[in-house]
C-alpha cells in the first residue's frame, strides 16, 4: 500500500484545540497526549487512575515543560464516573475538538463492570458510547470537530450477537470472542456516528483507526499463557514501538486533509506509517450498525440529542 512518510512532523499547530485522551495514562494514549501537547493542544490526560495520571503528566512536563496537560479521573467500567466526568468537562470548557476514544483492555478473563456489562465490551464500547453521547453538546458546538474511535485488526473475527451480546452471566464467552466483538462495535459505532452527523447537518466527523501489533501494556491478560510466550521471538519481528502504533489517531485526531469515516492503520498491516484502511464487509452492517446504537441507548440510557 502507498504511503507518505506521515509522522508527528507533518502535524500542524494546534494552539487553541481542546483534545480529550481515554486512558491517556500509558501505551498509544501517553503518545498521542506527547504528540498533542507538542503542538500546543490543551490536553484533558483521562484515566481511572489519576495518581498515575498525574505521573504521566511529569514525565511528559520534563520534557515539554510548556506542555498544558489537566488530568481528570475517568472509569468507564463506570456509567456514573462517564457521567461525572462529562458534567465536569461541559462546566470547565466551550468548545471540544477532538475526542480520543483510545482506552481498552483486551483479552480478559469474565467479569463485569459495576453496571453488570462483561467488561470488554462495557469498557470498549458501551463506555466510549456513554462518553460520546454526554459530550455530544460540546462537540456540535465545536466546528469541524472530531471523534476518533480505536479499533483494532480483531475486529474482522468479531460477531455480532445480538440475542446475547454481553455474554450474559459468561454465556459463550472466550476473551477473544468479546475482545473482537468490542472492537467490531468500534467501527459499527463509528460509521453509524458519521451517518447520525450527516443526517442532523452536525460540522464533526467521525473516524476509526487501529495500531496494528505494537508493543504496549494492552496484552498484559495474554503474558502467562504459555502460546504467547512461545510466539514472542516472531513478535519481536512484527511488532512496532507504541509511539509507531499510536500515528493511525493521532493522524486521524490531527491531519487536516482527514476524510469523514475514514479508517487509519499501518501501512504494512501490522506495522509502518498511517494510511487509510479498509475495514472488513460485517463493519459496515448499516442493519447491525442501528441495532447496535439502539442497544447501546438502551443500556447505557444515553440518548444523542
Amino acid at each position: 500500500m502507498k504511503h507518505d512518510n506521515w509522522t508527528t512532523d507533518n502535524m500542524p499547530d494546534l494552539s487553541g484545540k481542546i483534545i480529550i485522551v481515554t486512558g491517556g495514562n500509558s501505551g498509544l494514549g501517553y503518545e498521542s497526549v506527547k504528540a498533542f501537547a507538542e503542538k500546543n493542544a490543551e490536553v484533558i490526560l483521562a484515566c481511572r487512575n489519576t495518581e498515575k495520571g498525574e505521573a504521566a503528566k511529569a514525565e511528559l512536563l520534563a520534557q515539554a515543560p510548556d506542555a498544558k496537560i489537566v488530568v481528570k479521573k475517568l472509569d468507564l467500567m463506570d456509567l456514573a464516573s462517564i457521567e461525572k466526568f462529562a458534567t465536569e468537562i461541559k462546566h470547565n470548557y466551550t468548545q471540544l475538538n477532538v475526542l480520543l476514544n483510545n482506552a481498552g483492555i483486551m483479552s480478559t478473563p469474565y467479569f463485569t463492570t459495576n453496571d453488570g456489562l462483561e467488561a470488554q465490551n462495557g469498557t470498549n464500547h458501551y463506555g466510549h458510547f456513554a462518553l460520546t453521547g454526554q459530550l455530544m453538546d460540546l462537540i456540535k458546538a465545536t466546528p469541524k470537530s472530531r471523534v476518533v474511535n480505536v479499533s483494532s485488526m480483531a475486529h474482522k473475527w468479531g460477531k455480532m450477537d445480538f440475542n446475547n451480546p454481553l455474554f450474559e452471566n459468561g454465556k459463550g464467552y472466550t476473551p477473544m470472542k468479546s475482545y473482537s466483538r468490542s472492537k467490531l462495535s468500534n467501527l459499527l459505532f463509528t460509521y453509524e456516528l458519521q451517518r447520525w452527523f450527516d443526517t442532523h447537518k452536525i460540522d464533526a466527523m467521525a473516524l476509526a483507526t487501529h495500531p496494528g501489533i505494537s508493543k504496549t501494556n494492552l496484552d498484559r491478560y495474554m503474558r502467562t499463557k504459555i502460546s504467547f510466550k512461545l510466539l514472542m521471538p516472531l513478535a519481536k519481528l512484527i511488532t512496532q514501538s507504541q509511539d509507531w502504533g499510536a500515528l493511525p489517531q493521532i493522524r486521524a485526531a490531527a491531519d487536516p486533509a482527514v476524510k469523514p469515516a475514514e479508517y487509519y492503520g499501518p501501512h504494512r498491516g501490522m506495522k509502518g506509517y498511517p494510511v487509510v484502511v479498509e475495514s472488513n464487509n460485517a463493519s459496515h452492517s448499516m442493519e447491525d450498525a442501528k441495532k447496535l446504537w439502539e442497544l447501546s441507548e438502551a443500556i447505557t440510557k444515553v440518548t444523542f440529542k
